[in-house]
């Protein structure tokens, strides 16, 4: 997430000297591309979450007994739970950065559009 927070700092490098109303709609695309981000994130770690639950189960028939299976079986399942926690905990962190900098752009997209003098809003919706 670390390519979503520089490639938002270096997107509003040269924005400072531009027009409001030119700098806008990059924030918008920006705010956009960040919800695509999210939304990435929440399948991945819900995929995640079905990982570590579905190894959880596998892991406790195996060792209950319910079932006889191989010795790949539980290998595989121990190695489904802790790829779901990396995978569940790299996303969540990735999605809190996302929602964090969406945040940050659509409070400069209120402040830029608030400075905007009234005739201009009006001017745009015709």
């Amino acid at each position: 997430m670390t390519e979503a927070r520089s490639r938002m700092g270096d997107d509003f490098a040269g924005m400072e000297d531009e027009d409001p109303a030119a700098q806008i709609p990059r924030l918008e695309s920006e705010i956009e591309r960040l919800a695509q981000v999210a939304e990435s994130c929440r399948k991945i770690i819900l995929a995640a979450k079905v990982a570590i639950a579905l190894g959880a189960l596998v892991l406790l028939v195996t060792i209950l007994g319910l079932i006889r299976v191989d010795q790949f079986v539980p290998l595989a399942a121990i190695a489904a739970i802790l790829g779901g926690i990396v995978a569940a905990g790299s996303n969540s962190r990735t999605l809190n950065e996302a929602g964090a900098n969406m945040r940050a752009a659509e409070a400069r997209r209120a402040k830029l559009i608030g400075a905007l003098p009234f005739s201009a809003v009006i001017d745009d919706a015709r």
